[in-house]
């Protein structure tokens, strides 16, 4: 196999982890012991908030004034796609119940969860579509509390395009936090009394990491960092439309990957060549965030065939992954590991993004390898029941109370032994077989 480093990332998504995990541990500790009094003391350090906590009805509504019918079409798009898509995940599971042995039954329910946190970055940029991707797939999968949180923008708090996304998604509660203060609030209840079951939305590294220290006590979507995309291209691939799809995933801030997999060289070189003309077109913001973002995590790479392509691919999981080459259906068929798959030319990271429907809250740092992004299935507990007659116990029990001594587990096995004794007493069974 041979693979060739056209450019080499000089970072890796594991730079600089301990400095923010333990400004996090720091943060998290001191939210927990004292509670809303820390919360509010981190938004007026870092968000330089000193306002209302909860959104009023009367901020929301005032927020939808400042919002262009337009872009409220727009909205509604990717709110109709996304919910769309979400209800069709949610539909594509269903509860059962199976008889797998005459007498013995067992079935799968599926419970929504009582309260969700939904995290909507709202710093360096206004992401609307989050709040689409979190707060629509939570209210479809039956979830009875979602509260929202994004950080303040300016004196007026949340952008208004994200209060009105956030409002029209179906979210319950909005907060006017962002960062770890705000993943702390929904995780402890601060503000609402209601904590989050499951904490669910992208953010920057210190988002991050919080809900990766808060695992446990709840659920989250998944272990995630900095946004990443990852293009596979053979010589028919347009290198301009290369370079623009890099860059455009680039522009997400100095920490995010953009990768090419590919088994030209020419087109390899082509694109390396066009990148910074991409960065420089940008406006300051953006341009000085891919710039940063290219040189210390971009990587291009020349294999030789197709297949150590998917190797590589799959050895990186992309967050998002591209594919513009021939033969689409060989590469959507071998792929294993991505976050979500672009399919062709015609389909770009930014379409799922912002409004094509699928979600764009989606596994970084190799998480692609073992868990898919958010879905509707996320919300919701798949748990199990069984019952049986007196009939199926005769063997179920026997068979328990045997398994149960030959791992040494005397209690377990009597639990087996009192219900053979009492459903037919006087009749005889072979309950320990020892270690033959």
């Amino acid at each position: 196999m041979t693979i060739t480093y056209i450019k080499k990332a000089s970072k890796t998504s594991a730079t600089g982890e301990e400095q923010t995990r333990d400004t996090v541990t720091t943060m998290l500790r001191d939210m927990e012991t004292r509670r809303e009094e820390a919360a509010l003391e981190y938004c007026k350090k870092l968000d330089n908030w000193d306002g209302d906590i909860i959104v009023s009805r009367a901020q929301i509504e005032a927020a939808k004034d400042k919002v262009s019918e337009q872009l409220k079409l727009d909205i509604q798009f990717a709110y109709a796609r996304v919910s769309s898509f979400a209800r069709a995940q949610r539909d594509s599971i269903g509860e059962f119940e199976v008889e797998l042995s005459p007498g013995l039954f067992a079935g799968q329910k599926l419970i929504p969860m009582e309260t969700a946190g939904c995290y909507v970055p709202g710093g360096r940029y206004a992401h609307i579509a989050s709040a689409i991707m979190s707060v629509a797939t939570a209210k479809v999968a039956g979830v009875k509390n979602v509260i929202a949180c994004s950080v303040p923008r300016d004196k007026d708090g949340i952008h208004p395009a994200i209060l009105y996304a956030m409002d029209l998604a179906g979210a319950d509660t909005i907060l006017q936090m962002g960062g770890v203060q705000g993943i702390a609030s929904m995780a402890y209840g601060l503000f609402t009394g209601k904590p989050a079951d499951i904490l669910v939305g992208p953010g920057n590294k210190f988002v991050a990491e919080a809900k990766r220290q808060l695992f446990g006590r709840c659920g989250i979507d998944m272990f995630a960092g900095p946004t990443e995309i990852g293009i596979i291209a053979d010589e028919t691939a347009d290198p301009d439309i290369l370079a623009a799809d890099l860059v455009g995933q680039a522009e997400h801030g100095p920490d995010s990957p953009a990768w090419l997999f590919t088994t030209s060289r020419a087109i390899a070189d082509q694109v390396i060549a066009l990148v910074p003309g991409h960065i420089e077109r940008l406006p300051e913001v953006q341009r000085n965030a891919a710039t940063i973002a290219w040189r210390d995590y971009g990587e291009v790479i020349l294999c030789d065939t197709r297949e150590e392509v998917v190797e590589v691919s799959d050895r990186y999981a992309s967050e998002h992954l591209e594919v513009q080459a021939k033969d689409l259906d060989w590469w959507q068929d071998t792929l294993g590991s991505y976050g979500s798959l672009f399919v062709g030319e015609e389909a770009t990271v930014a379409f799922g993004d912002k409004c094509s429907g699928t979600n764009h809250i989606l596994p970084t740092k190799g998480a692609a390898r073992y868990t898919g992004g958010l879905s509707a299935q996320k919300f919701l507990k798949i748990v199990t029941h069984q019952r049986q007659t007196q009939e199926a116990t005769r063997s179920v029990a026997a068979a328990t109370a045997r398994l149960s001594r030959c791992e040494g587990m005397e209690g377990h096995a009597r639990t087996g032994d009192v219900r053979l004794a009492k459903y037919y007493p006087g009749e005889k069974f072979l309950l320990d077989i020892g270690m033959q």
